[in-house]
Parts: C-alpha cells; sequence; structure tokens
C-alpha cells in the first residue's frame, strides 16, 4: 500500500532549487564517491577467495545463523540459513564469499568467538588476512566511511548517511519521493529552513534507527529517514485541511481527500507494523518512524516562531496571478479585513468576471452570501459552488456544500430537485448510503416524480448489491406505491 500527498503542482516560475539541489548532491555523491565501491568489494573478493578463508569461514557462519534461529529467536534468518546452503552445494564461491564479507554483525562474532572457533594456526591465519582485506577494501567502502553505524555512531554520519545509496534502484526510489513532497514543502519554509529541516530530520532518524539497534554494525544509508521528515512536516503543515492524496494498492489507484493529520497515524503504524512483521527486508522502518515524528514534531514545536508557514503558501498560486489580479485580489481582501463586506462583494465579483477560472474567488462570493442565508443569493452561491466542486472532481466538498446549506438556507429558500438529485449520485459514488439518503429524502419533498423514481431505483439496487435486504425492500415499496 503507497499513500502520498498530491494537492500541489510545481510552479516552475519559481524552481524549487533547495530539493533540485538535494536530488543532485544524491546523484552526484552516488556517481563520483560511492562509484568506486564495486571496484573495491571485487578487489576485496578475489583477496578473500584467494587467501582460502572461505573454507574457514563457510562452516562458522553456517553455525553463526543456526544459532541465531534456534537461541535468539531469529526465524527470519532460516531462508538466509537455506540460501547460503544452496550456494555452498552449487559451489557459487564469488556470492558466497560477498555474503561472508558483507555481514557485518558476523564478521563481530568471529571476531569475539575466534579463540573458540579455530585452532592457534588457522586463527592466526584468518586474523591476518581478513585484518588485510578489512583494512585495504572493506572500511574504505562508502557505507563504511560515511554511513551510520549505530556501534560507531558519530555526529558527521549523521549528515553524510542521508546522501549515500545502496544503488540505483534505491536512489531512483528515494529521489522520487524526495521530488514529490520536497517542493511543496521548500515553498511552504522557504530554502533555507527547509534545507536546515530536512537534514534535521534526518539526523534524528537516524538517532531513532540507533536506539532501536544499539550495538549494530550494519551501516545505514539512504535519505528515506529525511524524506520520512518531508511527510510529517507536510501533513502537519496542512493540519486538519483536507487535502488530495494519491494511493495505490496492488494494481489499483486513486485519489481521495482526508484532513492531512489522519494520514501520520496510517503511515507511523504501517512503519511500525513492518518493523516488527515484515521480517529481515534490510529497510531500516524505525528510521522512517523517526523521520514522521521528527518532521510532524518540528512543526508543531516550532511552527508559531522558526518552522512558520509563509503567509502566501495558502494564497492562489503566484503563476496564476499578473499584477492586476494581485492587485485587485489585495483591495478585496482589505476590504473584507474592515468588515466593508459590500464593497468587498462587488471586488469580488468584478475579479470573477475578469478570472472566472479562480475557485477561490466564488469560495469567498460564498462565505459572503452565507453571512445572510436568508437571501436568494446565498442559494445561487452554493448551487455555483456545488458545480464548480464537480467539475474539479471534488464531490466530497460538494456534498459538504449541500449539507451546510441544509442546515442554514434551505428553510428560507429551497433547492431544486435537480440539486439534490447531483447530490444524490455524486454519494453514491462515494458509497456515502447516508448522504444518498439524505438527499432522497429531500428529492422527493422536491415533487419531481420522475427523479424521485430514478432515485429510488439506484438506491433499491445499491442496497442489494450490498446484501441488505430490509433497506432494498423498503425503496422497492417506494417504488411500486410511486
Amino acid at each position: 500500500m503507497l499513500i502520498i500527498p498530491a494537492e500541489n503542482a510545481v510552479n516552475w516560475k519559481h524552481p524549487p532549487w533547495v530539493t533540485l539541489g538535494l536530488m543532485l548532491s544524491c546523484i552526484l555523491v552516488s556517481l563520483f564517491y560511492q562509484g568506486g565501491d564495486s571496484r573495491k568489494l571485487e578487489q576485496a573478493v578475489d583477496t578473500y577467495m584467494d587467501s582460502g578463508l572461505p573454507a574457514l569461514e563457510g562452516p562458522a557462519y553456517e553455525d553463526y545463523l543456526q544459532r541465531k534461529i534456534r537461541f535468539d529467536g531469529e526465524e527470519d534468518r532460516v531462508f538466509e540459513l537455506r540460501q547460503f546452503q544452496k550456494l555452498r552445494e552449487d559451489d557459487e564461491e564469488f556470492w558466497l564469499s560477498v555474503s561472508l564479507l558483507m555481514d557485518r554483525e558476523f564478521y563481530q562474532y568471529l571476531l569475539q568467538n575466534r579463540e573458540v572457533i579455530w585452532a592457534p594456526a588457522e586463527r592466526r591465519h584468518w586474523l591476518e588476512q581478513r585484518s588485510l582485506i578489512e583494512e585495504t577494501y572493506i572500511q574504505r567502502l562508502s557505507a563504511q566511511q560515511l554511513g551510520l553505524i549505530p556501534a560507531q555512531l558519530s555526529l558527521y554520519t549523521l549528515i553524510t548517511y542521508q546522501f549515500l545509496h545502496g544503488g540505483w534502484g534505491h536512489i531512483v526510489g528515494n529521489l522520487l519521493f524526495l521530488f514529490l513532497l520536497g517542493f511543496t514543502v521548500e515553498k511552504a519554509l522557504g530554502p533555507g529552513r527547509y534545507l536546515l529541516a530536512y537534514l534535521l530530520c534526518g539526523a534524528l532518524s537516524g538517532v531513532v534507527f540507533t536506539l532501536f539497534s544499539p550495538g549494530s554494525h550494519v551501516p545505514l544509508v539512504g535519505a528515506s529517514g529525511s524524506i520520512s521528515g518531508l511527510m510529517g512536516m507536510y501533513v502537519a503543515i496542512y493540519g486538519l485541511k483536507k487535502i488530495r492524496f494519491f494511493y495505490f494498492i496492488g494494481v489499483y489507484f486513486n485519489y481521495f481527500r482526508a484532513p492531512a493529520l489522519a494520514i501520520l497515524p496510517v503511515w507511523l503504524g504501517k512503519e511500525i507494523y513492518d518493523y516488527w512483521y515484515a521480517g529481515a527486508t534490510g529497510i531500516a522502518y524505525m528510521a522512517h518512524a523517526g523521520g514522521l515524528l521528527a518532521g510532524a514534531g518540528l512543526v508543531w514545536l516550532l511552527g508559531k516562531s522558526w518552522l512558520q508557514v509563509r503567509e502566501e503558501f495558502f494564497e492562489p498560486e503566484e503563476d496564476e496571478k499578473d499584477e492586476r489580479f494581485t492587485a485587485g485580489y489585495a483591495q478585496a481582501m482589505a476590504s473584507l479585513g474592515r468588515m466593508d463586506f459590500d464593497l468587498a462583494r462587488r471586488q469580488f465579483e468584478a475579479l470573477r468576471g475578469n478570472y472566472p477560472d479562480r475557485p477561490i474567488l466564488l469560495e469567498h462570493l460564498y462565505h459572503l452570501a452565507k453571512l445572510r442565508p436568508d437571501l436568494p443569493e446565498y442559494r445561487n452561491r452554493t448551487r455555483e459552488l456545488m458545480n464548480d466542486a464537480l467539475s474539479r472532481r471534488q464531490p466530497e466538498q460538494m456534498i459538504s456544500v449541500w449539507q451546510e446549506y441544509l442546515s442554514k438556507g434551505e428553510g428560507h429558500n429551497p433547492l431544486a430537485a435537480e440539486d439534490h438529485n447531483r447530490v444524490l449520485f455524486a454519494s453514491l459514488k462515494q458509497h456515502d448510503l447516508k448522504a444518498a439518503e439524505k438527499a432522497f429524502e429531500r428529492l422527493r419533498g422536491a415533487d419531481d416524480p420522475l427523479l424521485t423514481a430514478e432515485a429510488c431505483r439506484l438506491l433499491a439496487e445499491e442496497f442489494e448489491k450490498l446484501q441488505m435486504a430490509p433497506k432494498a425492500r423498503h425503496y422497492r415499496q417506494l417504488l411500486q406505491a410511486g
């Protein structure tokens, strides 16, 4: 399951330079710094095989895995043991050597237990050859030098590990999410504060990972902790405001709208669940969880001071404005501030005549009309806003506006049957049967037999699909009675 926010589009007139710079930095590090890792690893494996160490370490590794499974309860390593045994059976010495060399916890196990595992002559040979390989090749790998190793935690690796990656699949996936989230958060916070917050989230994510992996010698690399921080900041910036999310489940994908903060526990719960139940996947789930909490926490704690969202972030997009619109919009907002509602309404109407594609103007006019729910203008603006929401494929907003009108304006100027019928159709598509039934009752009272009969039939069919026989029977009876 994948859920990512998709509320904004990139404004290329004001590119997200810091986000693009972070992406470029990761790519350059991968190309020019990590690019030599494969050559060093190949040399290490060649030296390792030539020294005869696979024959020494192979039996010890099999015993090590069996102990982990039997005594430490690491059942997820059964597959790892079987895979290693198959490599030995197939005489795949190269990949067997890679497995032995790159298991850092196994290397620590050998250092601590070499007195027990081997006789003195074998022990001297192993220590001499293994130390040479470690110093010459392994310790010069990028992950060993600048990755975050919990057992050797240092301040600088809390930053440097964020720019390292474990391969092109890893980096492409991370940079895609960095771009999708980063341009919005950068716009909200401004370049400087955004960069500092991004790095701080990555550092705090690394600290959480270390707390859950104390003493581990396996290096953590990648920007996913920092990106999780962006996810936390993103939803905290919007708070309870409903925004659009993209979701992907299996082969199905779509969009939905929800309060931004409602998704935070979903993301957090998934990472914690995977940490306990997903097994040995090589994914740092608790680093992700730490990043989510760090990002949201920073905005909540510092959102009114250092990390305050810029005022223009929630205003209409700058690339949709020209000077005349900017000046006119500012004048209308000033009139609102002075509570000169009649003047503000005229100004917004004039702006809407010149800029009919700006939804924000209709929303202002709707809220102004709502001040007098007894006048027909409120009903007219409600219809306009409902139609606008439907045209922008936001049925939840249309239903919400309709419900608000029922409580404030329906008693003065009732909506037409067509209005209730549109709400009924939208509610059925959203599987909001409660709203659909409410719209049907309003439709019945609007005295339109044809629309009422069709709506009754649709409700009966929907309840039959859901196997809700009493409800279906009720609407079938109404249909026959009509």
